[in-house]
This record gives structure tokens, sequence and C-alpha cells, in this order.
């Protein structure tokens, strides 16, 4: 291994991450309940101009009123992007009135470092203006031609101060690379595969390079259960920690893929013992269903045990 290692600073269990637009409070309750590890509240794309204002003084009630972390919930909010007239007062209301409880913020059209940067700097000052106790993380939004171009040095810069996790957003990924399709995460009959394996791809080897969580975004069609789980599981097979639910009927099918099944886990606590048992022989290496194991097999295993027992841990 490298001396040079970039430890993850926050874990999180985060198979599943719901939206819910902040212009819709009625969906507020029933997002409590879904069942979702994370929750956040959308104060962007899903939020029309003239409902800004209202969908803003609308999360931060929701963030008062409603008991999150009783029901297990991480709580984020995705904030307007830096080219707006809204970022600001997002950041400052949201963090002035209800800093205390929320857990991160997910920041848009991420681009360079330096968006991640103005964001930490002004949660660096409110935070210390109000006083508050805990650390608001940031999440980035991955979902440009420039962000892509820029992934590894935002995860870099970006992983000593307070970015938690990249998020993939395919839909403005499409727009921005004009990309011939209208679909939202789904397959594309013109292409031969997975159109979004290499952004997919790259985005989670910037996340592990660097200790950060890599999501995969949003798929459309709410109809389509298993086209939303073949999304899933090509992301996990990547490495990917979880994915987005546009619908609470996508939170149960998130949580599927991104938990470990109880096969997966007992194959990989054999593993462990047979190699912890080899070692105790002065081997380095050692057979377990007529297939060799080694190091690298204790490593790939000791992954899927951590994320059983985080799972577990939550419940």
């Amino acid at each position: 291994m490298s001396h040079t290692l970039y430890q993850a600073s926050v874990q999180r269990v985060q198979r599943c991450e719901l939206a819910v637009p902040g212009s819709n409070p009625g969906m507020f309750e029933k997002a409590l309940k879904s069942g979702a590890d994370f929750v956040f509240l959308d104060l962007e794309d899903a939020v029309a101009p003239d409902d800004k204002i209202q969908a803003r003084k609308n999360i931060i009630q929701a963030i008062n009123d409603l008991d999150w972390k009783s029901h297990g919930i991480t709580l984020s909010v995705r904030i307007n992007g830096l080219d707006t007239q809204y970022m600001v007062r997002d950041v400052v209301d949201l963090v002035e009135q209800a800093g205390s409880k929320i857990d991160t913020l997910l920041v848009p059209k991420v681009g360079v470092h330096a968006d991640v940067y103005m964001v930490e700097a002004m949660l660096n000052q409110l935070e210390a203006q109000q006083g508050l106790k805990n650390k608001i993380g940031i999440e980035a939004l991955i979902e440009t031609a420039l962000g892509m171009a820029n992934v590894e040095e935002i995860a870099r810069n970006g992983s000593a101060g307070r970015l938690e996790a990249l998020h993939f957003g395919v839909a403005d990924y499409a727009a921005s690379n004009r990309a011939r399709t209208t679909n939202i995460g789904g397959l594309n009959p013109d292409y031969p595969g997975d159109q979004w394996h290499f952004a997919i791809s790259r985005m989670t080897v910037a996340c592990r390079a660097y200790g950060l969580r890599p999501i995969d975004g949003p798929f459309g069609d709410i109809k389509d259960p298993d086209g939303f789980l073949l999304a899933a599981r090509r992301a996990a097979a990547l490495g990917v920690e979880g994915k987005w639910a546009i619908h609470p009927s996508q939170v149960g099918l998130a949580n599927e893929v991104f938990t470990p099944p109880a096969a997966e886990v007992d194959k990989a606590q054999r593993i462990l013992a047979a190699l912890k048992e080899a070692a105790a022989q002065g081997k380095g290496a050692a057979s377990l269903d007529g297939r060799m194991i080694d190091a690298a097999s204790a490593r790939m295993a000791s992954n899927v045990v951590k994320a059983a027992e985080a799972i577990a841990a939550k419940k």
C-alpha cells in the first residue's frame, strides 16, 4: 500500500437517499416513515422559481418540527446552485434557523473545488456565529462535463474539509454532454451496454481514492422497478454505496440492492476465518470452496462484513 492514504472522515449508511421537493410539504411525513437512510429536502430542480422562497420556509419548518433522528434518517438539504440568486439565502437561513438538525448540504452542479470551498467557508462562519456543536457535512453533485473533468481535484481537495460524498446526477450530466437520450438513468437502446458506466466508475474511483462515499443518482421511470434494480446493481458492482429514490416505491429496492445478502456476508466471514487459521499456521493464503484466497480476498471480504455491521448497527 502507498504511504499516502485518505481515510473517510465520516462514516454513514447511505443505501438509499429519498428526494423530497420542498414545495410539497405533504410529502415530508411520508418521507419520515419511508425507510430511507437519507432524505434530502430539495430546494433546487424539483422546485419552480416562483416557489423557491416558500419551499425554503417549508423545509426549515419540517426540519424543526419533525423528529428525523428517531426514524434513523440522516437529513440533507439540496441547496440551489451557486450561479443562482437563491443559494446564499438558502445556506444562511438553513443554518441560522435549523443548523443544529441538518447533517449535510447537497451542492448541485459542482464544477470545480472552489464551488465546494465557497459553501464550506460560509458554513465555517455561520456555525461559529450560531455556536453550533455539530459540523454540517457537504455532498457534491457531479452532473456536468466540467464537474466530471475535475472530479479527482474536487475529491482530493474536498476530502480535507467537509466533503463527504459525491453523487452522480445522470440527467444534467447527459444534457451537459449533449448525449442523445431523454432517459433518466435507464439503458439506451442505441448504446451497446451501459451508457453511464465510465462516468460512474470514474466518480467512484475518485471517491475511493480520497475517502468519500460514491452515490448514484435518480432513475426516472417509477413504473419500472426492474429497470431501477438493474441500474442499482450495475452501480453497486462498481463500488457505489447507494442510490437516490425519487418515489417511496424505490426506497425498498435500493435498500435491497445495497444491503449485502446473508449468503454473501456468511461467505465473507468464512473467508476471514479461513485466512486467520492459515495465518496461525504461517501461511499467507488458503483454499476455501475449492478456490484460492489471500490477503486481497480478506480486504474484499472485510468490506462486505463492515457494510453489514454498519447496517445492523443502524437498525
